[in-house]
């Protein structure tokens, strides 16, 4: 009778040494107590051995998962998988006295075949047994449970045990369709025996372990390399990535060192690419000024250049396309724009210029002066065409702190204005002010500023700027690579695609 479980799909548990396995029942061996498993699954993983063979010995427990194929004898999980057309029905057999599990086989009757009345209808319908289930003492001996699931609900059926009702006791059932749905619904809530459930939690870590992930992955592997498609990539094997700026074709060495000047540099800075930017001095950054003129690049054009950027520059501190922008009409932001009576003041009239020109509100310092120079005359003019709004007097400034405060007091000829009363008083509002600072061309360290400025911008190669200019930047006013090779200095630009980059103290 053994034959009649061959292809039934079973769970064997074999205690905590050897795991669970499931598998289709391929051979039962009753002379040798054993019992095969055709492509099996241990603890869940599919084996790599397409046969398992059990001892009865190693065998602590063992369901019955399904049992193929309609037949007129059945055993008990299958009897009621059938007889209720409920799935997913299996029998269980406990370890036995002498504590070996033993494999569940068909009941050996000495009488006839067994007649069991067929009920089909489960809701108003009760199952009957009959009693004439008379098998060996050792089979008689063993607690069958069958388990009956349906939709996640559980019915246990003690019918071989000696605390279970007696075989002929019929199972009664409430008559009336809408009491057995209420009670069917209990039962699938509630239904659940106590004792059931387990003490311990889950074991994560440990059945975690138990997945053997190298071995998988060669698995995955061989069959790559044996079917010749390679639809990903192995775990061994990382494909190379490259940033959106990085070039996959091999070149030659970067050279960041590309400015050469003729004397020692006192400090040199180096872009956010690497690129080594050298510190000149005044008098070599006023000669390349003067042969940029004489080639062309006119102080009305340097001014413009130096304007743009200081303007593009500020923009961005401001807050730039998010302040700046229709819906923020009615935040407009405020620079205060201190210029001296100087090229570098007139600088600051071109920046302010620009800012006005893109909605900003400019309020420009300018101390009255008899003679101006004609640079700034022209810068005025100009500026006085625009929404901006121009003062002389330190009174006139706000007494709120503003966005942003521009600075082109200073001056590397004209040491004497630091001495004046109106540049004492705007550089003590400028430090009450409590504004973040920008300054445009400040002088070299040995002329430290009267105002502690949070950037500073450079024109075409910095100065040695001290520690009290800020955070640097550099702009390019347009000095072409001849001229400054006219002055001695080995060029290349470091600009980029930029007119304004950040520098950084080396």
């Amino acid at each position: 009778m053994a034959t009649d479980w061959l292809g039934s799909i079973v769970s064997i548990n074999c205690g905590e040494s050897l795991g669970v396995y499931q598998g289709r029942v391929s051979a039962v061996d009753q002379v040798s107590q054993t019992i095969s498993l055709t492509r099996p699954f241990h603890n869940g993983v599919k084996c790599l051995v397409p046969e398992v063979t059990f001892r009865a010995g190693d065998i602590t427990e063992l369901k019955i998962l399904e049992i193929p194929g309609p037949e007129d004898s059945r055993p008990c999980g299958e009897l009621q998988q059938t007889e209720l057309g409920i799935p997913g029905v299996g029998c269980q057999v406990g370890p036995s006295q002498n504590g070996t599990g033993k494999m569940l086989k068909k009941p050996m009757c000495s009488s006839a075949p067994q007649n069991i009345p067929r009920r089909t209808d489960v809701k108003s319908q009760d199952i009957i047994i009959s009693p004439q289930q008379q098998c060996s003492k050792s089979y008689m001996d063993r607690h069958v449970e069958t388990l009956t699931q349906s939709k996640g609900f559980r019915r246990r059926h003690n019918s071989w045990s000696s605390s279970s009702r007696h075989p002929n006791q019929v199972t009664p059932k409430k008559s009336g369709l809408k009491n057995g749905q209420m009670k069917s619904k209990d039962d699938e809530c509630f239904g659940d025996d106590i004792d059931e459930i387990p003490d311990t939690d889950f074991d994560f870590e440990g059945n975690l372990a138990l997945f053997d992930k190298a071995a998988v992955f060669e698995e995955i592997e061989t069959y790559e390399r044996r079917s010749g498609t390679r639809s990903r990539g192995t775990p061994s094997e990382k494909p190379a990535r490259y940033r959106h700026d990085e070039n996959i074709l091999e070149s030659e060495p970067i050279v960041y060192r590309r400015i050469v000047v003729p004397q020692n540099a006192n400090k040199e800075f180096c872009t956010d690419s690497g690129l080594v930017v050298p510190s000149v001095s005044y008098e070599l950054h006023k000669k390349l000024l003067s042969v940029a003129e004489k080639h062309g690049l006119t102080l009305e054009r340097r001014l413009e250049m130096t304007g743009v950027c200081a303007s593009q520059m500020a923009l961005s501190l401001l807050g730039g396309p998010n302040r700046l922008n229709p819906k923020n009409v009615h935040q407009r932001p405020t620079v205060a724009l201190l210029c001296g009576p100087h090229v570098k003041g007139a600088q600051g009239i071109s920046c302010g210029r620009h800012l006005s020109n893109h909605d900003v509100h400019v309020i420009l310092f300018l101390p009255n002066f008899v003679k101006m120079l004609e640079s700034i005359t022209n810068e005025l003019n100009l500026f006085s065409k625009t929404q901006g709004q121009q003062v002389s007097s330190v009174k006139d400034l706000p007494d709120t702190p503003v966005d942003l405060v521009i600075n082109c007091l200073d001056c590397h000829e004209n040491a004497f204005l630091r001495d004046q009363p109106w540049y004492k008083a705007v550089v003590d509002w400028a430090n009450q002010n409590r504004a973040p600072v920008l300054s445009i061309d400040p002088p070299i360290s040995e002329m430290e500023q009267g105002i502690d400025a949070k950037w500073s911008l450079a024109l075409g190669l910095p100065l040695p700027l001290g520690e009290r200019a800020g955070r640097v930047y550099l702009c390019d006013i347009g000095i072409p690579q001849k001229v400054f090779q006219e002055v001695g200095i080995n060029y290349h630009s470091p600009f980029g695609s930029k007119f304004v980059i950040p520098l950084h103290s080396t």
